[in-house]
């Protein structure tokens, strides 16, 4: 009874440990899971480099590597985007609004006298004291991303250096045999790889090309786009075509017929076809996923983990069948020679 009564405690300790642990990573889920997801990319090339230089040396420098990687491409964005917004408030010419002709229009339609100058000090009024109310959540907002920034690269750089006792030590805390563990480990990492590269590189490089015939035909905020057709082209079934499919009725409506054809063409073919050569090149060297699965993990992911949940979903249910499979290979045997590893 004593023994029994002491494996119970145990247990509570841990589901109480576990859920406070659970409580501190939940503000910053989204960060961990980037740096989760970061570092399994970027772990073979960390095991490649040990071989040379010392792992804090390896981790430190693909870090740096990693950061470059992600923060160039967004300034570059957002300074496309910035520089798009610009541009299109230069084209607005404040001078041609004649309030006083506009004034007189709405006295003679309605009858009554409107001064517009004071309606819109009062408007801005009422917008900069808005502002003013909401400034202490943007700056909790701004605050919180640059905490969980620092602490993705923490974990990253950790999870890099780390990385082999990690594995060593889930290898011993799990309660399977070793060869058990070996087939899991290769599902799981092949659906790992098959989201990798036939989910989110064949997005990117959708989104990319699409984001290229905008840039092409003069569509504004292309580089803003590009970005929302790369997101879209993580749902299949839907994709890019509901960015590029207006911009090419866009073209029509201001008279650039050559253009929308042009760009309808390109979409089609380069855009449209690209799936087809890209994923027996990226996809067919690992598992493949059912489209099913992807939209589900897609859809259920976004709402269960945020936006990592667009790599995160379809992993999940990925990863459940692998365990199906590998519980279909191995149950009877484990069940023959229970704790046996």
């Amino acid at each position: 009874m004593g023994v029994n009564i002491s494996k119970g405690f145990l247990l509570v300790l841990v589901g109480l440990f576990a859920y406070l642990s659970l409580l501190l990573v939940l503000p910053f889920s989204q960060y961990v899971l980037g740096a989760i997801l970061i570092a399994y990319v970027l772990y073979p090339l960390q095991q490649r480099l040990e071989e040379r230089v010392a792992p804090p040396i390896a981790a430190f420098a693909l870090v740096g590597l990693a950061v470059a990687g992600f923060v160039v491409p967004l300034v570059v964005i957002v300074a496309a985007i910035a520089s798009d917004a610009r541009r299109l408030l230069e084209q607005v010419n404040t001078d041609s609004i004649q309030l006083g002709e506009l004034e007189r229009a709405i006295e003679e339609q309605t009858g009554q006298t409107v001064d517009l100058p004071s309606a819109l000090a009062d408007a801005a009024q009422n917008v900069g004291t808005m502002v003013l109310e909401s400034s202490t959540e943007w700056f909790s907002a701004i605050t919180h991303t640059l905490i969980g920034l620092g602490l993705a690269i923490f974990l990253l750089y950790y999870l890099l250096k780390d990385g082999s006792d990690l594995l060593t030590w889930m290898r011993e805390l799990t309660p399977l045999p070793d060869d058990v563990q070996d087939d899991f480990y290769q599902e799981l990492d092949e659906v790992m790889w098959a989201v990798l590269a036939g989910h989110v590189m064949i997005a990117i490089i959708q989104g990319t090309l699409a984001g290229l015939g905008l840039l092409a035909t003069g569509v504004p905020n292309a580089a803003f786009w590009t970005a929302i057709m790369i997101i879209l082209s993580l749902i299949p079934l839907i994709g890019s075509f509901m960015v590029w499919g207006p911009a090419v009725i866009y073209l029509f409506l201001i008279e650039e017929p050559l253009l929308a054809v042009a760009l309808f063409v390109y979409s089609m073919i380069v855009v449209g076809l690209s799936d087809d050569y890209l994923r027996p090149i990226l996809v067919d060297r690992y598992a493949e996923l059912n489209p099913a699965v992807i939209i589900l993990g897609v859809l259920g992911g976004v709402y269960a983990f945020g936006v990592m949940g667009l790599f995160y979903g379809p992993v999940v249910l990925g990863a459940l069948i692998a365990v199906l499979d590998v519980m279909n290979d191995h149950y009877d045997r484990l069940a023959d020679e229970p704790g046996m590893r």
